[in-house]
């Protein structure tokens, strides 16, 4: 395993969260959210995915069934643990998340997104399921983060057939996208090189929730929790956890920010 790729839990009390980390990256690029939420009152838990923290190569052996398998049975123990649960998800962690969403219905209390990826507009997307078949990897976009001197420790080649399964992970998810009744918090940065506003727009068309709140991130790029407004989105985030679940918005670190 890669330093700083482990998975993280802590915390404890009756409201838990599931933090899923998007594709090619790790835990780190969710650690400071997740720390946030326990300083918070929540029981906080962001698995390492399969084929993530290794090498490209170990990612294109690994399949999105194999990383749900793993984000579903981090949900399950924290449902056993905890009377609430919550899920989070960057990028391609998003698409997770919204399945947790769509397996566990009632159980799952709330979804927080921050640049969700579902969908995109690219057209070489539609080529890249036949050319994973002879190109094993191409050049990616690593560290898409506006603030100087941060890296999410992510790799610098995108496998194309854990790619290519995880455009078979977006067709899944847009498919049950009116089964999500849940309330979501989305955060989207208006300047992304990685995903479009494609998949914000799906969402926002086809869930089934009676809220959906839209936060733009105007100064962060694709990897905003560990971006110039990471502090915004966490805090924001415990607010919505807080109104809808047991846990009191007093916990939040940064809730007498205001006195």
């Amino acid at each position: 395993m890669r330093a700083n790729a482990a998975g993280f839990t802590g915390g404890s009390g009756p409201v838990g969260v599931v933090l899923c980390h998007g594709i090619t990256g790790s835990p780190f690029s969710m650690r400071p959210f997740a720390e946030h939420l326990v300083a918070a009152g929540c029981r906080a838990s962001v698995p390492l995915l399969p084929g993530h923290g290794t090498s490209w190569q170990q990612l294109n052996r690994t399949t999105w069934q194999d990383w749900f398998a793993v984000v579903d049975g981090t949900f399950r123990a924290l449902r056993r643990e905890c009377d609430e649960v919550f899920v989070v998800g960057l990028s391609m962690g998003g698409a997770l998340a919204l399945r947790l969403a769509q397996t566990h219905a009632a159980d799952v209390r709330g979804i927080v997104l921050v640049n969700p990826s579902i969908g995109t507009a690219d057209k070489r997307f539609l080529f890249l399921p036949l050319l994973s078949r002879v190109v094993p990897s191409l050049a990616g976009i690593t560290d898409d983060i506006a603030k100087p001197g941060v890296t999410e420790h992510g790799y610098d080649r995108v496998p194309l057939k854990a790619v290519a399964s995880m455009m078979d992970l977006w067709s899944t998810v847009r498919a049950d996208l009116p089964t999500v009744t849940q309330p979501i918090l989305m955060f989207r940065s208006e300047t992304d090189h990685v995903v479009d506003a494609t998949s914000a727009r799906l969402i926002h068309h086809s869930v089934a929730s009676a809220e959906v709140t839209e936060r733009p991130l105007t100064r962060s790029f694709h990897v905003a929790t560990l971006d110039y407004e990471a502090e915004d989105i966490f805090t924001e985030s415990v607010e919505f956890i807080a109104r809808h679940s047991s846990l009191s918005p007093e916990s939040s670190p940064h809730a007498d920010r205001g006195a």
